[in-house]
């Protein structure tokens, strides 16, 4: 399958995405720094989030709409309040999405509601994210398929059952090309709580392409996701987590893009094939195997013992497994130390 004009499976490099979400902490100049530094870094996309408070929540105080997780970044922050300083403004997206193609990179976004969908196909969006928190949405998940774009899932959350909803929603409504994403929904999100090992079996499940959504620190977890197969990788982006703001502390700066994108290829790179044996590449490192060579002159008729042979380097000798059969044989000629042994040396 392709998003735009990029490749997404196994025989090509990882699909890097740069998830600006609400790290423009409200200006534009940043969200357009933002653009320039992923496309810097070698991303591949830029992806926004496109809703606005009301689209997302209601405007209500206390009770149900207030953040009370001890453990969250948000903790005590009204939902109201919190969507409305992370929003996007929907008159940046136009500009935001043309500084990302004056790049070559790729823009697209997730979507929180139909009226979304309906702005974002206005743009000519090439592609559509569907957010963890939103996988259970499937009238969104077959409004986003009727466009016949190709569609990213991320799993945070979902049951196999809700996926397989999710799932059969997106092909039911005209999905061709999809991803999911193993995603875990905190954040930041821990490697223990990552489990990595989903990716190959949810590939094998659903049938379609699978990466992943990483919230966790560093770019360990990525490398290991695209060891076992991911063919996506999404990650929050900032300029400085120092700057601050709602997603800043989890999201990676520049340099570490960067790494991201040089070592989730490398990792591809290195799955190769089930290969045994010398490598091409491998064959001219054979001169420095061992190999079993006369170690001192020898007559002769003389014998080959433990003193005139020896296993050493280089390698164009009999091999080391041959040594017992030699010791005790007598040679057929004369013989000078560095000569490297050889059947037709010896007495028949």
């Amino acid at each position: 399958m392709y998003i735009g004009n990029r490749e997404i499976g196994q025989n090509a490099a990882p699909f890097i995405i740069a998830e600006m979400s609400g790290n423009h902490n409200q200006s534009l100049d940043r969200a357009l720094e933002i653009v320039d530094a992923a496309a810097a870094a070698g991303a591949h996309a830029l992806k926004l989030q496109t809703y606005t408070a009301d689209t997302i929540t209601l405007d209500v105080r206390g009770g149900d709409f207030e953040i009370a997780d001890d453990k969250s970044l948000w903790k005590g922050r009204n939902l109201h309040e919190l969507y409305k300083q992370a929003h996007t403004p929907w008159e940046w997206h136009a500009p935001i999405m043309e500084r990302a193609r004056q790049h070559g990179m790729l823009s697209f976004s997730s979507p929180f509601d139909e009226t979304a969908v309906d702005f974002l196909e206005s743009l000519d969006v090439p592609a559509y994210k569907i957010a963890s928190f939103e996988n259970i949405h499937l009238p969104l998940i077959r409004k986003v398929a009727a466009t016949g774009k190709p569609m990213i899932i991320s799993t945070g959350m979902a049951s196999i059952a809700e996926l397989d909803e999710a799932v059969r929603a997106a092909r039911e409504a005209g999905c061709r090309d999809l991803v999911l994403l193993k995603c875990t929904s905190t954040y930041p999100a821990s490697p223990e709580n990552t489990n990595v090992l989903t990716i190959p079996h949810m590939r094998d499940l659903f049938g379609c392409e699978v990466g992943l959504s990483d919230h966790t620190m560093g770019v360990g977890v990525a490398v290991a996701a695209v060891a076992h197969g991911a063919t996506v990788v999404e990650k929050h982006f900032t300029l400085r987590r120092a700057d601050g703001g709602v997603d800043s502390t989890f999201s990676l700066e520049p340099e570490e893009m960067k790494a991201l994108v040089v070592e989730t290829e490398r990792a591809w790179q290195a799955l190769g094939g089930i290969s045994y044996g010398p490598t091409e590449a491998e064959k001219k490192s054979l001169a420095f195997r061992r190999s079993i060579y006369i170690s001192e002159d020898v007559a002769a008729g003389e014998l080959l013992t433990e003193k005139n042979l020896r296993i050493v380097r280089p390698g164009f000798g009999l091999a080391p497994k041959h040594y017992e059969i030699l010791v005790g044989r007598r040679a057929c000629r004369d013989l000078k130390a560095g000569t490297p042994a050889s059947w037709d040396l010896l007495v028949p």
